[in-house]
């Protein structure tokens, strides 16, 4: 079956984030309202010089982003919650800031159409971005079932951006803690049972890249983790990209005949 436009796109969009954004923030969003944001930036052009109010299909939109169609309590009650909750962001004098995510939502059911404009402090860290920047293909964020899977994800592709190339990069427990939202597993064990292992599961099975971590220990106490980093062959990407196609039921769908 031939794939609707909407579909096509929601399998073709890429997300771009400043590095700032992904490396030097602090946020709490559920997996969800992560997928929410992500579909909102990657509406985003290279040629947008403010922010829009980008327009969907409701249908479309809740299947990206994981909601039930049709659930459209819920669905506002993401899009609240999002809009509800603030930022920490810290900034190249060294300051932090707080910014919010999302200026103004509309949801007309009639219609079946949802239109969202991001706020517009965020355009330093989304529009226009010349150097320091990270992009991304949103469908190796589609198939993941847990939220810490999408913020490795994100700190991985920040850091390798030599795809031909190994790399190697350590983080303090702390730190990583901090980065994944995940600072209230304080013991080792819950972190890598319910945090770490879980998104690098996730990352190796669903997306682009191929991370594998070790711990660094001081006396008998994990102190830093490290991460090693490669890319998948582009075969294996290409096999990937079908696959998750397929699990997520696009190539199902009825079509729209030019």
């Amino acid at each position: 079956m031939i794939k609707t436009s909407d579909e096509i796109t929601a399998l073709e969009k890429t997300v771009t984030k400043s590095n700032e954004l992904i490396q030097k923030s602090r946020f709490s969003l559920s997996l969800q309202q992560q997928k929410i944001i992500l579909y909102l930036i990657s509406s985003i052009t290279p040629y947008d010089e403010d922010f829009k109010l980008y327009e969907f299909s409701i249908q479309q939109f809740c299947k990206v982003c994981g909601i039930d169609f049709g659930h459209y309590a819920e669905l506002k009650a993401q899009i609240k919650n999002i809009a509800d909750k603030s930022i920490w962001i810290q900034l190249p004098n060294g300051k932090e800031t707080l910014l919010r995510w999302i200026e103004k939502p509309y949801i007309n059911e009639r219609d079946g159409v949802i239109q969202i404009k991001l706020d517009q402090d965020m355009k330093p860290f989304l529009l226009q971005l010349k150097e320091n920047f990270t992009s991304y293909e949103l469908i190796w964020t589609l198939y993941f079932r847990s939220k810490y899977s999408i913020r490795l994800y994100e700190l991985v592709k920040s850091i390798h951006f030599h795809e031909l190339e190994e790399y190697q990069r350590e983080f303090s427990l702390e730190e990583l803690r901090r980065l994944l939202d995940a600072e209230r597993y304080e013991r080792w064990v819950h972190f890598r049972q319910r945090v770490l292992d879980p998104a690098v599961h996730e990352i190796n099975g669903y997306s682009d890249k191929v991370v594998t971590w070790q711990p660094i220990k001081r006396g008998r106490s994990i102190e830093r983790i490290r991460f090693t980093i490669t890319a998948k062959d582009s075969l294996e990407v290409l096999q990937l990209r079908d696959k998750i196609s397929r699990e997520l039921g696009y190539d199902e769908q009825l079509t729209l005949w030019d």
